[in-house]
């Protein structure tokens, strides 16, 4: 096992922890929000600041960064839109009344989801709203997009799939704002979820330890995946293999077409929060400060990166270098290589994108009790 070097570098600018960390498409920048109700842009070329994104009123939950704009959400309640090259807001999208946990950018629209019980499309351009999507009974955490390429005619405009504290997921007809199909099966609230879009499948991660499989057209459970003793908080899915981290201390690897589990990564000493697979390597965050690298195929534990004070976010991964992001309020950056290469061709990029609950429910107590959360979203 390789040693945990130390960083290349630190970032501290921030005042609060960091919730989410983006990077964009072209690999040139990242965008981090924090409790301390700023996002900063950052060049990944040599890890300088290059903005600071100043206008929200409380903590970011969660940023989205694009070639041409950066995204960021609130506890404000607001959306913001900024210009990458100058920091300056572009837009303010009103119309939430409550948290909004999470949004994403696809095909010229603005996807959120929010603790007042809705999803909402947006404009990108006009910042007005142009679909709300009502129908769950608790708060939404999760969202994921299905585009119109990946669709039957019957649902054309795409659809967008939903998790929610309520325990179930719904998908919806992106374009009248109707509800397509309730996925009904999980037992706790749904903290996250990954989508194959060009295979119609959904697969939803619960504060009842499972994981579960489904049709988005038909709304069919197809597969419960159990072995997890505790809450699953984030989900990747690479080369129709899904990985899960848990409350549990491990993440397991699963064949998303059969649900065996082929693997499990162990030797995380608290839950795992964030997981990143890049080029036959898994990296993971966890409770316990530490950013661990395995390899994908063996499991065997490559590097322990260790330096954060507090659980770590989210992770990015671009050239040779790890990015990590914690409730210390540092971003840091690492040197993965001398990592073995991978044994087989790896994809370039994940069937999808990560969608992990960290960062959803930014609160004043100690985010290293992760495993807490099922307790308390229960009882929102």
């Amino acid at each position: 096992m390789g040693g945990g070097g130390s960083a290349l570098r630190v970032c501290a600018d921030h005042r609060g922890g960091i919730n989410w960390l983006s990077l964009s498409p072209d690999g040139q920048r990242l965008l981090t929000g924090s409790e301390d109700g700023t996002a900063r842009l950052w060049s990944t070329a040599d890890g300088t600041c290059c903005a600071l994104l100043q206008g929200h009123e409380s903590y970011v939950t969660f940023c989205q960064l694009e070639d041409e704009a950066a995204f960021t959400c609130s506890a404000d309640c607001t959306i913001r839109k900024w210009d990458v090259l100058t920091g300056q807001c572009l837009q303010v999208f009103r119309g939430h009344t409550s948290i909004v946990n999470r949004i994403l950018v696809a095909d010229n629209q603005l996807f959120s989801s929010s603790y007042d019980r809705t999803a909402r499309a947006w404009s990108v351009d006009r910042g007005q709203v142009a679909r709300e999507f009502r129908g769950h009974r608790n708060c939404v955490l999760t969202l994921a997009y299905a585009g119109a390429p990946c669709m039957e005619e019957a649902v054309a405009g795409g659809l967008l799939v939903t998790g929610s504290t309520d325990a179930t997921a719904k998908v919806w007809q992106v374009a009248s704002g109707c509800c397509h199909q309730t996925l009904r099966g999980h037992t706790g609230a749904v903290l996250c979820l990954v989508l194959d879009a060009p295979g119609h499948t959904a697969f939803t991660g619960s504060t009842d330890a499972t994981v579960r499989a489904w049709d988005i057209l038909s709304g069919q459970q197809l597969r419960v995946f159990r072995e997890h003793q505790g809450s699953v908080i984030c989900l990747e899915l690479v080369n129709r293999h899904v990985y899960s981290g848990s409350a549990d201390r491990t993440v397991k690897c699963w064949l998303a077409d059969t649900g065996e589990r082929v693997r499990t990564f162990t030797a995380h000493r608290h839950s795992v929060s964030a997981l990143k697979y890049h080029a036959g390597t898994l990296f993971t965050g966890s409770g316990d400060a530490r950013a661990r690298a395995f390899d994908a195929q063996s499991g065997a534990l490559r590097r322990v990166f260790r330096g954060h004070a507090f659980v770590i976010n989210c992770i990015q991964v671009h050239g040779q270098v790890l990015y990590t992001a914690s409730h210390d309020g540092a971003l840091r950056l690492w040197d993965v290589r001398g990592l073995p290469p991978p044994r087989a061709a790896a994809p370039k990029r994940s069937l999808s994108r990560l969608f992990s609950n960290k960062g959803i429910f930014p609160m004043p107590w100690d985010r290293t009790q992760v495993v807490h959360i099922a307790g308390r979203l229960l009882t929102l």
